[in-house]
């Protein structure tokens, strides 16, 4: 007889669904049911001991969040990360799925690294990880004809991120591949000619805060960012573009200005249905309008207040997919040399929460939505991002009135570093549940 365990006392949110005094079953890995509060009663009244139960006290019970974009850092970078600290920060954020970038050391380029990956996040337990594949074999922006051998149900999503893809003609190439072999294409859209001139604007900029110059390097940065902003403008332009000829089905990694979230409107006027886009957690949380923040580097760099605006009414409105963290966790020296990145999956919830509901009056189940069902509409994930009979018994506790102050040094995660240290933020994530196992408890 397969394992049970009861959760009772909480309220069940997802896309669907809002109770406020409920209760799942859970049988091996799958929700089996939603016992009524007459059963529930009965079961926690006899001697089932074959039944395990947890209290939420109250809480609020939802689908284990879904990333679509994150960097684990291994192979090759596990002094920042490795399988094992993602995969625990993953779990401490609430998270059950996240989709990994192919930027490790060596580059991930082929199904079998891919399958590598994902097993050994597997043999740990505390998640699932989606390795995506690079679109160029070994990001040399010219080789594609390792995209043939893919299956679409392994690596659902191929992505050059933390590069752009330069030549067009390669791009079209392999958008016309991923088209064939139904692949998603996730872009990190960034003209590399304007990043390089951005990024020897914040070389000198870090040089002038070593040198005790702050005013300079806020103006050197806030410049650096306006041609960062041009370079992701004029690159989300030209993937939409080349999409919609090969008639690809595209996703924008972390979207961050409002001209970008009108290309995407103007693409989908235009009857494009295959076009999906991502905001980051610290895209909505902060922006360039308090010059501290723009001491935070990271790719696209945040942005101004009216972008922010822009991408909080994006997830408001149905216009931006889902949610994903871009975790991208340095080390304490690669941060103080300029590194782009920071932790995130940690404090992904809270954010969201104390931005988008608390602030901007989202409800939990659009907030739900945007975290875990869209994300696995996206990916294929027929069994994931509903609280379901017979899906996939991943589940994230919350406490949704808990107020907490954010502290890295307490991150599961190797990478110390959070642009929201010593901050304030309302939801907490009490416990995530992977496969019917209590895998994080707060």
């Amino acid at each position: 007889m397969k394992d049970m365990l009861l959760i009772y006392n909480a309220r069940l949110v997802d896309r669907d669904t809002d109770i406020k005094s409920g209760a799942l079953l859970i049988e091996g890995n799958k929700i089996a049911g939603f016992p009524t509060k007459s059963a529930v009663k009965k079961m926690l009244s006899e001697s089932a001991a074959r039944i395990a139960r947890y209290d939420a006290e109250g809480r609020t019970v939802m689908p284990a969040f879904i990333d679509t974009h994150a960097h684990f850092r291994d192979p090759g970078q596990t002094l920042k990360e490795d399988m094992e600290s993602g995969c625990r920060a993953a779990a401490a954020g609430g998270y059950g799925t996240a989709v990994l970038m192919p930027n490790t050391n060596p580059v991930i380029s082929s199904q079998r690294s891919a399958q590598r990956n994902n097993a050994i996040a597997r043999r740990l337990g505390y998640i699932d990880v989606i390795q995506s594949v690079s679109i160029t074999k070994d990001f040399d922006g010219e080789t594609i004809s390792h995209l043939e051998a893919l299956d679409s149900k392994t690596v659902p999503l191929i992505t050059e991120d933390g590069k752009e893809v330069t030549s067009s003609a390669v791009m079209l190439s392999a958008m016309r591949t991923a088209a064939k072999k139904n692949l998603i294409v996730a872009c990190h859209s960034e003209d590399p000619f304007l990043a390089s001139s951005a990024r020897a604007l914040r070389t000198k900029a870090l040089k002038l805060l070593r040198a005790g110059k702050k005013s300079e390097a806020i103006r050197l940065l806030r410049e650096a960012n306006s041609l960062l902003a041009l370079a992701e403008d004029t690159a989300t332009e030209r993937n939409i573009r080349l999409a919609e000829e090969a008639g690809c089905r595209l996703h924008l990694c972390h979207v961050s200005t409002e001209r970008c979230v009108r290309a995407v409107q103007e693409s989908r006027a235009r009857g494009n249905s295959m076009l999906s886009f991502e905001v980051t957690p610290h895209h909505l949380g902060l922006s360039s309008a308090k010059k501290e923040n723009l001491l935070h580097i990271v790719n696209p760099p945040l942005r101004t207040e009216r972008d922010r605006t822009a991408l909080i009414q994006a997830l408001l409105d149905g216009t931006a997919t889902c949610i994903g963290t871009d975790h991208a966790p340095h080390t304490e020296q690669d941060k103080k040399n300029g590194a782009p990145g920071f932790s995130g999956m940690e404090t992904a919830f809270a954010v969201c929460y104390t931005t988008l509901v608390k602030e901007n009056g989202m409800s939990l189940r659009r907030l739900s939505s945007l975290l875990s069902a869209n994300a696995a509409e996206l990916l294929g994930l027929k069994n994931k991002g509903l609280l379901k009979e017979g899906f996939a018994a991943d589940i994230t506790v919350v406490s949704t009135d808990e107020e907490w102050t954010v502290r890295g040094r307490e991150f599961a995660s190797k990478g110390k570093y959070t642009p929201f240290e010593g901050k304030k933020l309302t939801g907490k994530i009490e416990a995530t549940f992977h496969n019917g196992k209590i895998i994080f408890q707060e």
